[in-house]
């Protein structure tokens, strides 16, 4: 009798997919989009910790008749031909890290968004689709935060929950100090200054989160504080000429400090006379990069009598940014 064992097609396919996540986007710069996209985020009890019964009945009685008008209005003022920015950079980059492996079916590529479409369990069933039996998750979030992170993993958990055959998991949790990360950001930072010389000031701003996120152990701010650390060594940068701030509050809490606001209105006032502004905390440019800060922030600046304001692009597509993504992929595929 044969002991040779029979392939029963039961066995896990060695087809890896690597699901890429980023925040997400409303599909239309309208108000109704918004409002559809708002109350999918900040239901998230990882977004807002409120308790349930105090937030809900606030969010939708108050906060989705009110905030998605102002914010359509915003989102049209960045919105581009191809859609959304963010949703229009995440979609080169995937385009760019399939182009960096073999096509050969044996890893493949699809995009999640955490709130909004194309959706985690929409890129997920692609990747299922796909024969992938082994599952690399890639949040886009250079810095790890419980909002944004730890909330990928939950609708990933949430989604696998509901299939009967679960591939093997592993998730990125981070690349905050990633070598090539930083040596990217601070080339895109020469690049600008090649183009124009430096500003006086030099501004790391990420996005802000509830102070208190802090001394529950979530490792964000400390990150943020050493990517920016790191990026200042390699532009050789003294400590008087760049700083670190926090942008994107939201409702009366208090949030880590100092605020890039009022950072820029305090540097204006005070007679800076150029300022750059750069947001590590954000892999592709989006309404908080294109809007909240070469906008509205430049405006604080410039009004407070500051001189010139530039915003330095996110990595985005950039090559160097592409390739260390492929490659923090790579390593993270190993044994697979």
């Amino acid at each position: 009798m044969s002991t040779a064992k029979e392939d029963s097609g039961t066995e896990p396919s060695e087809t890896i997919g690597v699901l890429l996540s980023n925040l997400g986007t409303p599909d239309q710069p309208t108000a109704p989009a918004v409002r559809r996209y708002l109350r999918e985020f900040l239901s998230d009890p990882r977004v807002v910790a409120l308790p349930r019964w105090l937030w809900l009945p606030l969010l939708n009685g108050v906060v989705l008749q009110v905030r998605p008008r102002r914010s359509a209005r915003l989102y049209e003022g960045v919105w581009t031909p191809e859609g959304s920015p963010l949703l229009v950079f995440a979609q080169r980059q995937l385009q760019a890290l399939r182009a960096r492996f073999p096509d050969d079916g044996r890893v493949v590529f699809a995009l999640g968004m955490r709130y909004g479409t194309p959706s985690i369990p929409a890129a997920l069933e692609e990747l299922r689709a796909a024969g992938a039996g082994r599952l690399l998750v890639v949040p886009l979030y250079p810095q790890y935060s419980s909002s944004a992170t730890a909330s990928t993993f939950d609708a990933v958990a949430q989604t696998l929950a509901g299939w009967t055959r679960v591939p093997e998991l592993r998730m990125v949790s981070d690349y905050h100090a990633e070598p090539w990360y930083i040596r990217a950001l601070a080339e895109s930072i020469r690049d600008a200054w090649r183009a124009q010389p430096p500003g006086e000031r030099l501004l790391f701003s990420f996005h802000g989160m509830p102070s208190k996120t802090r001394s529950q152990g979530d490792p964000y701010h400390d990150q943020c504080q050493r990517t920016a650390r790191l990026v200042a060594a390699e532009l050789g940068l003294p400590a008087d000429r760049w700083k670190v701030a926090f942008q994107s509050r939201f409702g009366y809490a208090e949030w880590l400090q100092p605020y890039t606001d009022q950072t820029l209105r305090a540097w204006g006032g005070s007679n800076v006379a150029s300022v750059d502004v750069v947001c590590p905390g954000f892999s592709a440019d989006c309404l908080e990069t294109l809007e909240e800060i070469a906008v509205m922030n430049r405006d604080l600046y410039v009004e407070a009598s500051g001189g010139r304001f530039r915003y330095i692009p996110a990595l985005n597509e950039r090559p160097d940014h592409i390739e260390g993504l492929a490659a923090l992929v790579q390593r993270h595929l190993q044994g697979w």
